[in-house]
């Protein structure tokens, strides 16, 4: 059945495949974080651990409220590794950093997801997209607040 939500085809189309970025983006940084909760070491490993763990849960969450939305626009979510590792703009990571770098490169993650973000607000606002705009905007306080929170770890 046809989708008549007053947003055309062609923006419903652009919005999804900005979200699908989105998504790419946010499953990486899941992954990523998860990985480094499981293998951080060191003398900050129960707050690194406990931050870690936090975050990801966190992000697993948000990986649905994303893939639902492009759902909700009429395009299939991407679900794979190679759809994300091709869409994902979160560098990956291997073995198991010093928690220092973890934490340098989840600053990084998570401030490349909001930069993802900012991306979609002339497409999702032209269209009077709202429901995307809402979830952008509550995705980049979340993020913009790990980023915050990881940073203040690096303080002297």
């Amino acid at each position: 059945m046809k989708i008549d939500i007053g947003i055309s085809e062609k923006d419903r189309g652009d919005i999804a495949k900005g979200l699908s970025r989105f998504l790419a983006d946010t499953y990486t940084l899941y992954l990523k974080t998860h990985n480094f909760h499981w293998n951080v070491t060191g003398p900050m490993f129960q707050t690194l651990h406990i931050l870690f763990m936090d975050q990801y849960t966190e992000a697993w969450t948000a990986v649905d409220l994303i893939a639902e939305r492009i759902r909700a626009l009429g395009f299939p979510a991407p679900g794979s590794y190679k759809e994300f590792a091709e869409l994902s703009s979160v560098k990956d990571s291997e073995g198991a950093p010093k928690a220092k770098d973890m934490i340098r490169q989840l600053i990084e993650g998570q401030e490349t997801v909001v930069r993802t973000a900012r991306t979609l607000f002339p497409l999702a606002e032209k269209a009077g997209d709202q429901p995307t705009l809402d979830l952008l905007t509550q995705r980049m306080q979340i993020h913009e607040k790990n980023a915050w929170m990881l940073r203040s770890l690096l303080e002297e």
